[in-house]
């Protein structure tokens, strides 16, 4: 139902992040090339996606987030994106499979974060005292909890978006799917 653009089909003003994200990867991802349908939300993506990324929270943390989005989300193309970064970060594999399976962290600070992530989705941001104590105390500030909130919006357009085009597992990704 959706198309899957190249740089030839894609409406103009999607064509500078295909090419941009193509040069990146080296190849253009499935995500991207049927995202390319709404160039504003691409655009809005692929630039709060890369806010994310500066923010204070060090990769770990962030690619916390992102997998605790694509598992509650189901986005079988984030999950294996994001187990590459993962990989390429050489995070732990115990903690790498936890994030996949929404399994037990074996890291408390992350554990404390994937909670965090979790209560300000099924509290749209209300979370109680508890659980702000909590991730506090778990060596998180309360930049670091509004820069969650940044997370959040940029990877719920993506499971969102990605699922709804049904986008595909590019072949690079096979073995982190």
């Amino acid at each position: 139902m959706f198309v899957e653009h190249t740089a030839e089909s894609a409406p103009e003003a999607a064509r500078p992040a295909l090419a941009a994200t193509e040069k990146r990867f080296g190849y253009l991802p499935s995500a991207v090339a049927r995202l390319a349908e709404a160039p504003l939300l691409l655009d809005g993506f692929l630039k709060l996606s890369a806010l994310f990324e500066k923010t204070s929270l060090d990769p770990l943390a962030r690619e916390t987030v992102v997998m605790t989005l694509a598992t509650r989300n189901r986005c079988h193309v984030c999950v294996a994106m994001h187990t590459a970064k993962l990989r390429r970060l050489d995070a732990d594999p115990g903690l790498v499979t936890a994030l996949r399976e929404g399994q037990p962290l074996p890291d408390a600070r992350l554990a404390a974060l994937r909670q965090y992530t979790l209560t300000v989705l099924a509290t749209s941001g209300e979370v109680p005292e508890a659980e702000l104590t909590a991730f506090f105390d778990a060596g998180f500030t309360r930049r670091q909890a509004l820069e969650v909130v940044l997370g959040i919006g940029a990877y719920t357009m993506s499971t969102l978006a990605n699922r709804l085009t049904r986008a595909e597992i590019d072949e690079p990704m096979l073995p982190f799917a």
